[in-house]
Parts: structure tokens; sequence; C-alpha cells
């Protein structure tokens, strides 16, 4: 008898500052769909300034165009992270320097009830609840939905932390499935 295929609910942010950011967005997610992957719901987009190491990167470096993706796969989560990958080298992703601008970023937000921390991975992700680019489109797809450690992602919108930050959702413009 062979293996049966668990798939999983999972969330990727997607994020561009580089070159045409819509369809940068728009080929990653046509990139990641396939026989292990099934892109089901996609936000919309949400620009914001760009997040760097240094405190005048914001000014130096183009906005975020920021997208989250629910997902289904049947992938384990350090597989997930290698088709990722794939998916940003395609897209011309270069790793020069950490945060720096990029055609095509995406990260694994949730992937089912996976809580890990190795040196390649860390799920949940560690920034889900101090990124305004990620709460306000996950909440977006998903209002009601927790985190691990208890906290309502629909709580982590309203507080200081996230309503403080400079973002605006781009009215007009989704980033629609083609089948």
């Amino acid at each position: 008898m062979g293996q049966i295929e668990v798939w999983e609910i999972g969330y990727l942010g997607l994020g561009s500052s580089v070159g045409d950011r819509e369809a940068h967005l728009r080929t990653a997610i046509q990139r990641l769909k396939g026989e292990s992957v099934r892109v089901k719901r996609v936000s919309a987009i949400y620009e914001s300034p760009h997040l760097g190491l240094h405190p005048s990167d914001a000014e130096r470096y183009p906005p975020h165009l920021n997208s989250v993706i629910q997902i289904e796969t049947c992938l384990s989560p350090l597989e997930l992270l290698d088709r990722l990958i794939e998916v940003e080298r395609a897209g011309g992703r270069e790793r020069v320097e950490r945060w720096s601008p990029r055609t095509i970023d995406i990260d694994i937000l949730l992937l089912g009830s996976h809580i890990e921390q190795t040196p390649r991975l860390t799920l949940p992700h560690p920034g889900i609840a101090q990124r305004a680019f990620v709460v306000l489109p996950l909440v977006e797809l998903s209002p009601e939905l927790v985190l691990p450690n208890g906290e309502r992602l629909a709580d982590i919108a309203l507080s200081k932390t996230i309503q403080g930050q400079v973002i605006r959702r781009v009215e007009g413009v989704r980033l629609l499935l083609e089948e």
C-alpha cells in the first residue's frame, strides 16, 4: 500500500520592491502552482515602505508591494521552503544582502499546525505579529485565524504595533487567480 498524501493549509507572504512589482507577484503565484501546491485564495495588494537593516532604508529603497496567499500543499515545511527558493530564483531573486531590495520574496508564514525552529526555518514566521504588511492581508483571508501561541490575528491587527505602521491597500488591482 502507498502512503496517503496529507494536504495542509498554509499561508505565504509575498513581496516585491524592484522592477514591475505587480508582475513579479503575479508570476510568482503562477510559478508556485503545481501538483504539490494549490493556490486557494489571494489577498489584496498592500504597499509599504522598505523594511531594512538601517533606519534610512525606507527612504533609500522603493516601497514594497505585498500580498498573502492561502495554499494547500502536501509538501513538508522544508520541501515547501525549497520550492519557494526555486520560485524566487526563477523570478530573478538575488540574495546579496539581508533585507535588500528584491524582485520577489516569499515567506512561509504558517503551515498547518507546524511549529519549528531550525537553522533554515522558523514556523510560524517570527515576524507575523510585528508587520502590518503581513497581518492585514492575512486577516483579510482568515479573520478568525488564531496563531499557535493562542493570539487572535484580528486582535493583533488592532494593536498599536500594527496600527502605527504606514501601509496602504492598493485599490483596483488584484492578483487574480487564473485557472
